[in-house]
């Protein structure tokens, strides 16, 4: 019975571990992606509006 509760851990771990490493991949290439648009296009930084007060912003990390 313990070896069935260290395995059920382990798979835990496991997996909670890949989907945050899948989360922070997908992070760090939007990230890449925008930046190379903004270095296609030669911008100073992508631009968002902000929806409450219609105002345009350099988009942040």
């Amino acid at each position: 019975m313990p070896q069935l509760i260290f395995y059920a851990l382990v798979g835990a771990v496991a997996y909670f571990g890949y989907r945050a490493f899948l989360r922070e991949a997908e992070r760090v290439s939007s990230r890449m992606r925008r930046a190379e648009r903004e270095a296609e296009t030669r911008a100073a930084g992508t631009l968002v509006k902000d929806p409450e007060t219609g105002e345009y912003r350099p988009a942040r990390d």
